[in-house]
């Protein structure tokens, strides 16, 4: 809607403008007003409108404030005046209209009417009827909520996740002797210098750029390298240098190397062994807190058992959730999914910033369009979650008391310590988490939960979907393969070095 400068915006008071305000409910939780300005208002207004421009309009010739009506409306014009005259009618007449009908409006409104059609209707003294939509929120049909059957995966502690903990750690822990009575075998950390070059069939061998190093450290590990590498040194001795072929990966990170055959001359500098610790007492004092390595195996057992318990509470979760969410209709306005979209794209270039990326170059205006297309099926379901875990509490009376809010908040500003934080924005944030969370745990003491062996619910889902053929992001595609010393989520040898839960976004 265009400004008119040099005036005053009008404020009516609700109690002083009675309207006629017809509603109607449109698609995407939007609402319809058809809402009549009584003639006593339109005329106000209008006189209103030239007694501001009288005080402040400009003329040659008169002192400011002392300008002739007739004068005012000769210089500026009629229709200038109207046009002003009409954007607060417009303006003061809906946000009057919500108060009015007590109505919730999200974001800002949407004239249906035009302004031009509006301004060749608009008479001072005469009624004016006007037409507009506001996003509302959205009515949200629960279903039959109290009743869910679902099933969800029972995570069980690996038996042999303690062993393989305490192994890797040795390998971690261990040093380093150099080998020359025998060839390299899997497993050695070797010193290598390397050469490579591509060898196109019926072409000349051209060296690969950024193909070489000296003096580098190789594990022969899998995945530690490219595998034909790692093979190829096998068997070899320190000072002996080798041509060994290799042929690119298709997922190769450089797509310039992909698929693609080379030769790599390769000479092995020094090769060494790992002399692992033994799994004594010394080895749990040098990796943990605890002082025998019978105390270790028994805090990583228990870590590893409160893992599995933790994951099939996530199960069990994330079933009902599904479940609650998959039954739910609500049609989502336009504005609650635009702010989404704007959290998700703000979380992303915080962590993205985290990681030293210039974002400069990845939110430009040529992309802004794209990453929000990107992220609207994301911000859509995170939405449908949200609002349907917050009307269950509120439906089901569900509150949280100040001891509760209080603890929350403080463990939240302890994890944030450093930062800016808004106080009350904080505790609404919290109030509303604490909220999903009972909700939750609403549903799980009304629902009738199957707990199943842990990978069946995977194979099920398998086996009832047709094949589509598989997509993979280039992104995706461009990941190398994991290496060796790429940890699961493993527990941490030391308690108090437990992995916390970010409460805040």
């Amino acid at each position: 809607m265009r400004r008119s400068p040099e005036r005053a915006k009008i404020q009516l008071s609700p109690k002083q403008v009675s309207m006629k305000v017809t509603q109607e409910k449109l698609p995407k939780s939007q609402l319809g007003l058809e809402i009549e300005i009584p003639a006593e208002t339109t005329k106000k207004v209008y006189e209103k409108v030239v007694q501001n421009l009288a005080r402040s309009a400009n003329i040659p010739g008169f002192r400011k404030g002392k300008v002739p009506r007739q004068i005012l409306l000769q210089r500026l014009g009629p229709g200038r005046i109207k046009e002003a005259a009409l954007e607060d009618l417009v303006q003061n007449s809906l946000r009057d209209a919500l108060s009015q009908e007590t109505i919730e409006a999200l974001g800002n409104y949407q004239l249906v009417s035009t302004f031009e059609e509006l301004l060749s209707q608009f008479q001072p003294g005469q009624p004016l009827t006007f037409s507009a939509s506001v996003d509302v929120p959205p009515d949200i049909n629960l279903g039959d909520y109290g009743n869910l059957n679902v099933k969800a995966e029972d995570v069980k502690p690996d038996p042999d996740a303690v062993d393989n903990f305490l192994a890797e750690r040795q390998v971690q822990h261990a040093t380093l002797i150099p080998v020359e009575s025998r060839p390299a075998q899997m497993g050695d950390v070797t010193v290598v210098d390397y050469q490579g070059r591509l060898t196109p069939e019926g072409e000349e061998a051209v060296d690969i750029s950024g193909g070489e190093a000296t003096d580098f450290q190789l594990e022969l590990e899998e995945g530690r390298f490219l595998a034909d590498i790692v093979q190829g040194i096998v068997g070899m001795t320190p000072g002996e240098t080798k041509e060994i072929p290799v042929t690119f990966p298709e997922d190769y990170p450089r797509e310039d190397l992909a698929n693609q055959s080379a030769v790599f001359t390769l000479t092995l500098k020094e090769l060494k062994e790992k002399e692992l610790p033994e799994l004594d007492d010394d080895f749990a004092q040098d990796i943990s807190e605890e002082e025998t390595i019978s105390e270790l195996r028994e805090s990583l057992a228990k870590q590893f058992a409160e893992k599995a318990e933790q994951e099939t509470k996530t199960n069990k979760e994330n079933a009902l959730i599904e479940a609650l969410v998959a039954q739910v209709e609500i049609d989502l306005p336009e504005t609650l999914i635009g702010q989404e979209v704007q959290t998700i794209l703000t979380q992303t270039a915080i962590q993205m910033e985290n990681y030293g990326m210039d974002l400069q170059k990845v939110f430009t205006a040529e992309m802004m369009p794209q990453l929000r297309q990107r992220s609207r099926p994301d911000a859509i379901a995170r939405l449908r979650q949200s609002l349907t875990l917050e009307e269950l509490a509120k439906r089901e009376s569900l509150t949280v008391d100040d001891e509760q809010m209080d603890a929350k908040c403080q463990e939240v500003m302890q994890q944030l310590a450093g930062q800016d934080v808004d106080p009350q924005r904080l505790r609404e944030f919290v109030k509303s988490d604490l909220l999903k969370e009972k909700a939750i745990q609403w549903l799980e003491e009304h629902a009738t939960i199957e707990l199943v062996p842990e990978g069946s619910l995977e194979t099920e889902e398998t086996t009832d979907t047709p094949e589509t053929g598989s997509e993979v992001s280039e992104e995706t595609a461009a990941q190398p393969e994991a290496t060796a010393d790429q940890e699961s989520q493993e527990p941490s040898p030391t308690p108090d070095a437990s992995e916390q839960t970010a409460a805040s976004e």
